[in-house]
C-alpha cells in the first residue's frame, strides 16, 4: 500500500524496504551517534534494515513516512512489540524520528498524530513511548497529544559517559471495541 494523505505540506506514505531503507538507516544512525533518542552505541550496518523491515512486515507494524512534494523522506514513525507476551497484544511501543535537517518544524507532531490515527484503525489500545528523560522536546510533544507519564526507570541506560533515565509515556485509546483473550 502506498496511499498518501495530505497534512499541510507533508504527505504520509507507507515506507518500503526497497525505497526507504537507506534513508531510514541514515536517520537512525545519526540519532545513535549524536543523541540519546536511541540507546545504541554504534551505527547499524545496511544489512540490519532487512531484519528491521522483515519484523515490521511479519507483524503488520506500520512504517509511516513523511515526504515532501519531491518525495524526499523527511522522517518516519513506527511501532513494534511492547512485550513479547500474548496479553500485551493491544499495546505497542512507538517511535518517531525526523531527519536532522528537518527537526523543529512540527514534523514529529504530524507523524505522531498519523501514528495515533493508524493505531485506532489497527485496534491498538495503548501506545507507549520510551523517551530519554532529558529529551524535553519529545516529552512536550507527547504531553501535548494527550500522553501521560507512566513512570521513569532511573539509570536504565549508560551512554556518552553518563547514566540515562528512561521515561515512559502512554496514550490509552478507546479501541478495541471488543477485546478478547487469546
Amino acid at each position: 500500500m502506498n496511499a498518501k494523505s495530505r497534512h499541510e505540506d507533508v504527505s504520509f506514505i507507507d515506507c518500503t524496504e526497497a525505497k526507504h531503507a537507506s534513508v531510514i538507516l541514515e536517520i537512525l544512525n545519526e540519532a545513535i551517534v549524536n543523541s540519546t533518542a536511541l540507546y545504541d552505541y554504534k551505527p547499524r550496518p545496511p544489512e540490519a534494515m532487512a531484519t528491521w523491515f522483515g519484523t515490521k512486515r511479519a507483524n503488520g507494524f506500520p512504517v509511516v513516512g513523511a515526504v515532501d512534494e519531491a518525495g524526499t523522506l523527511l522522517g518516519f514513525a513506527s511501532w513494534g512489540t511492547f512485550r513479547a507476551f500474548p496479553a500485551f497484544k493491544y499495546t505497542v511501543e512507538h517511535s518517531v524520528y525526523v531527519h536532522h535537517d528537518h527537526r523543529g518544524r512540527g514534523l514529529g507532531e504530524h507523524l505522531l498524530r498519523e501514528l495515533v490515527r493508524r493505531a485506532r484503525e489497527a485496534q491498538v489500545h495503548v501506545l507507549v513511548g520510551c523517551i530519554d528523560a532529558t529529551n524535553t522536546g519529545s516529552i512536550a510533544l507527547h504531553t501535548r497529544l494527550g500522553f501521560t507519564h507512566s513512570g521513569t526507570i532511573k539509570e536504565a541506560g549508560f551512554k556518552f559517559g553518563r547514566w540515562l533515565d528512561a521515561a515512559f509515556y502512554q496514550l490509552n485509546l478507546e479501541t478495541p471495541a471488543e477485546p478478547v483473550d487469546g
